[in-house]
């Protein structure tokens, strides 16, 4: 069945409308314009929707305003991300029937790659040209119970293979990764948009992951005490707790994936995965991999979908522990909706991390630092250093900040010399867009403008450069809220117990850095400031897996967080033993060969 619309070219032209004018403040016949070579839809018919009451008086409430109005954009904004078959260069994943001339995406059921019986279906996009490179399909609910009851089939047996057998699979399935890991960069890079480069790393970090996970013969070990009372032992040892589930985000279609399903498989539960919908192909080949170093089939599960899907895994009886990565409000609500249903729930969601510089430190290092952290995979991370912090002197650095940020490339990401890729949606490129405008309303002053970057070749792609505002205050909305995207903020602050206490306030806690050539200066950063991951000279400072990833406040919702001896423990269950043997019965006398009596 070809692709329908759900919503009238009426609609659609409103929506577009409030997104650009609250960008653009444009006049209305200027509006027209764009709107009629945007969309390629008749003139006429935008001129009569721009003069309807309803389109005027949205408008007109954008114009009245110093700061825009938010509600208006974001209810354009969800419209958008809900096209279904507009032919427009701004298209967002919408929701559509399969379609032959387009590559679908399998689930991954019992060992079998197989596909979906759903009639809805969403678009995956090239984020460097927003041409659909394939579907992926809104699971039904029951190849959702398929999936969670092939998980639960094979519980047993594989919670039951040996330690040292799990771990000859995860031994070799690192191996696989590293053997295609060029293969994996592509795929990221089609569906997800950062530069291969970039791409090849998000692979490599999961690997270390994995390559940690092999050291399970250590990291499970319980503990012993013996003789805490005459002839008795205590002793702890660590067992699986069953199946487990992942829901990841769209900004590592492989490292994150890779911090979840290694680190609960080979502690010996099994797995239910549910990657981004935006970027599905990574996470199939993963699990291909996984097949093939001889993962017994029904150990690893995938499902696809959005809401649906992400309420069967808080809510299905079978599973035991959730581990998210993604927005505040999606982590909000799936750590509350899994724990109300008596589940483990690791929750990482967003962050504004901070980068503070001391005019004592290395310049060329540090400004190098600040742009690499702030523009690398279009500043969609988690840990990306979206916020600097100049004390005193070293504000006079800002004007060679922003030089050497110009000096970045921005492209497609599978183009040589690629430094800054595209956003992984029209519509996240008009959010960074919308919050570089409010940021300038609200007073802060525009250093380097990437709204307008031209790529030759892709047009219409979702690309925004390097953006630098400066004389940011703590009040206005592009500090207050996570930007993802390649947005710097700059603030100022005349001391270093000004900045920590700045940084102290932000409801945030996942990362953190400081820059100095001074070891009192960072000894009392560090013990002072509020924050779960700190680097010293380190712009993004995410652990290797024998340590934990710690993002903590308002990043984190949770007792245990990922990989590492965190990692460990959530996935495992602690049943400790205490067994007493009587040392006379230990005793070996010689037979009585007399006659027994009794009372003697």
């Amino acid at each position: 069945m070809a692709p329908r619309s759900v919503f009238t070219d009426q609609q659609i032209i409103r929506a577009y409308a409030v997104l650009w004018f609250s960008r653009q403040r444009c006049t209305i016949d200027r509006l027209k314009t764009q709107l009629t070579a945007a969309l390629s839809s008749d003139s006429l018919l935008i001129a009569e929707v721009l003069s309807t009451p309803a389109v005027c008086g949205s408008l007109e409430g954008l114009r009245s305003r110093t700061k825009t109005n938010t509600r208006l954009f974001t209810m354009a904004a969800i419209l958008l991300r809900s096209l279904l078959n507009k032919k427009a260069p701004l298209q967002l994943g919408r929701m559509c029937y399969s379609s032959s001339s387009v590559p679908t995406t399998k689930l991954f059921i019992d060992g079998k790659f197989v596909e979906s019986n759903t009639s809805e279906w969403l678009d995956v996009h090239n984020p460097a040209t927003n041409e659909v490179v394939g579907r992926v399909p809104k699971a039904t609910q029951e190849e959702m119970l398929a999936a969670a009851d092939s998980c639960s089939r094979a519980f047993h047996s594989w919670s039951e293979t040996s330690i040292l057998s799990r771990q000859q699979i995860f031994l070799r399935y690192q191996q696989l990764i590293k053997d295609n890991i060029k293969e994996l960069a592509k795929i990221i890079t089609l569906e997800q948009g950062k530069t291969l480069a970039d791409a090849e790393g998000d692979v490599f970090r999961g690997l270390q992951v994995v390559e940690h996970a092999c050291s399970i013969t250590s990291l499970m070990l319980g503990e012993t005490l013996p003789s805490i009372t005459k002839d008795m032992d205590t002793y702890t040892y660590r067992l699986p707790i069953g199946v487990c589930a992942g829901i990841a985000p769209f900004n590592f279609p492989a490292m994150i994936p890779l911090w979840m399903f290694p680190i609960g498989m080979v502690c010996g539960n099994t797995y239910l995965m549910k990657p981004s919908e935006r970027v599905p192909g990574c996470t199939m080949l993963l699990a291909k991999l996984l097949q093939d170093a001889g993962a017994p089939d029904g150990t690893l599960n995938i499902i696809h979908g959005q809401h649906a899907a992400v309420n069967f895994i808080c809510d299905h009886p079978s599973i035991k522990a959730i581990s998210f990565v993604g927005s505040n409000q999606a982590g909000e609500y799936i750590y509350e909706r899994g724990s109300k249903n008596g589940k483990r729930v690791q929750s990482n969601m967003g962050a504004k991390n901070h980068g503070v510089v001391m005019p004592d430190a290395n310049k060329e290092n540090t400004i190098n630092q600040l742009v690499g952290a702030a523009f690398g995979a279009a500043g969609q991370r988690c840990m990306a250093l979206s916020t600097a912090i100049f004390v005193g002197e070293s504000r006079e650095w800002l004007p060679e900040l922003v030089e050497r940020s110009k000096s970045l490339r921005v492209n497609a990401g599978d183009q040589p010399g690629a430094d800054v890729g595209p956003l992984i949606s029209p519509e996240a490129k008009a959010r960074v867009e919308f919050l570089i405008q409010s940021g300038v309303d609200e007073g802060a002053k525009l250093l380097l403008d990437g709204r307008n970057v031209n790529v030759k070749g892709y047009e219409n792609g979702n690309f925004v450069g390097p953006t630098i505002l400066g004389n940011v205050k703590p009040d206005m909305k592009c500090y207050r809220e996570e930007i993802f995207g390649p947005v710097l903020v700059v603030l100022e602050a005349d001391s270093l117990d000004d900045a920590i206490s700045l940084i102290n306030s932000n409801p945030y806690g996942n990362g953190t850095a400081i820059f100095t050539t001074n070891g009192a200066t960072a000894r009392k950063y560090t013990h002072e400031v509020d924050v779960g991951q700190i680097g010293v000279n380190v712009p993004i400072p995410v652990p290797l897996p024998m340590f934990s990833f710690t993002g903590s406040r308002g990043s984190f919702r949770g007792d245990t967080n990922f990989y590492g001896k965190q990692g460990i423990q959530f996935y495992t269950q602690i049943k400790t033993v205490t067994s007493q043997w009587k040392a006379e019965d230990a005793t070996l006398t010689s037979p009585a060969v007399t006659m027994p009596t009794m009372g003697r």
